[in-house]
C-alpha cells in the first residue's frame, strides 16, 4: 500500500493540523493517525479504518498530500 511511504519529515504528536507532506505519509505518522482514529472510533477495526483512510485518499485525487491531519481525521471519520 503507498500508504506507507517513509520520509524524514518529522512530525509532532500534538498537532494534528499538520500537512502530510507531498506524496507522503512517513510511518510514524501513519500510526499516530491511527491511534487517534482508534480513540475516536473504538468500535472500528484496523481493517475499516485503513479502508476509511484509502477511500478519502481515493476520493482526493489519489493522495493524502497537503491535507491537514485534522481533515484526514475528520474525512475518515465521516466514512467511519
Amino acid at each position: 500500500e503507498n500508504i506507507l511511504q517513509k520520509t524524514s519529515a518529522p512530525f509532532s504528536t500534538n498537532s494534528y493540523d499538520t500537512c502530510i507532506s507531498p506524496n507522503k505519509l512517513n510511518l510514524s505518522s501513519f500510526i499516530n493517525l491511527m491511534k487517534k482514529l482508534q480513540e475516536i472510533h473504538p468500535e472500528a477495526s484496523r481493517d475499516k479504518i485503513v479502508n476509511a483512510l484509502l477511500e478519502v485518499k481515493n476520493n482526493n485525487n489519489g493522495s493524502l498530500s497537503g491535507l491537514p491531519i485534522s481533515s484526514i481525521v475528520e474525512r475518515t471519520s465521516v466514512i467511519l
